[in-house]
């Protein structure tokens, strides 16, 4: 069975680290046999939840750039999440759509539940504490513990400057080797 996996790239540099990290996800997932799409989200009109409640019904009544993505990501067998950290966690633009995730309630999250996720983050101070990365990693092991899914690996670096990560080979060789994982794990 063929794999498949949604990246939800979080950053608002097309180019930037993240997202080249999230793409050797992608090159090693492929290269496993898996389908791939990638989704750039800061390019998308994602609203806030409105806390209106009425995805009781089964989905959200919000017309943007989201009701395209909630067959993605329930069709998925794997998530990415890709983001560089701003201010301690990651970007609006990943946390916009994963608090829009809140859709799904009414179908007590089946449609983003005992699936697979990884993660990419990459921040510019030194370490996972300092730069608030710690901060993210615990959300998504809160939210995937609230999903009972499983996170299958995490690659995480401090790089700072716009293409950093193509000079960090080992880097590039852990978002590689974690989109292999993704798509072969059960």
């Amino acid at each position: 069975m063929t794999k498949n996996i949604l990246i939800l790239k979080g950053s608002p540099r097309e180019k930037g680290n993240s997202a080249i990290l999230a793409e050797r996800v992608a090159t090693g997932a492929k290269e496993a046999g898996a389908q791939v799409e990638s989704i750039y989200l800061h390019g998308l009109d994602i609203r806030p939840c409105d806390g209106c409640d009425l995805c009781d019904a089964g989905e959200c009544i919000i017309e943007d750039d989201m009701q395209p993505l909630y067959p993605k990501l329930a069709a998925a067998d794997a998530i990415l999440l890709a983001s560089p950290i701003y201010w301690f966690t990651f970007s609006a633009q990943l946390k916009l759509c994963i608090d829009r995730w809140y859709g799904f309630q009414g179908h007590k999250w089946k449609e983003v539940s005992h699936k697979q996720y990884g993660v990419i983050l990459t921040y510019g101070d030194t370490d996972l504490y300092t730069s608030g990365a710690i901060n993210a990693i615990h959300t998504f092991e809160t939210m995937c513990r609230f999903l009972e899914s499983r996170i299958v690996g995490i690659v995480h670096g401090s790089l700072n400057d716009v293409g950093d990560a193509e000079k960090h080979p080992e880097l590039l060789q852990q978002a590689f080797d974690l989109g292999k994982l993704l798509a072969s794990e059960k």
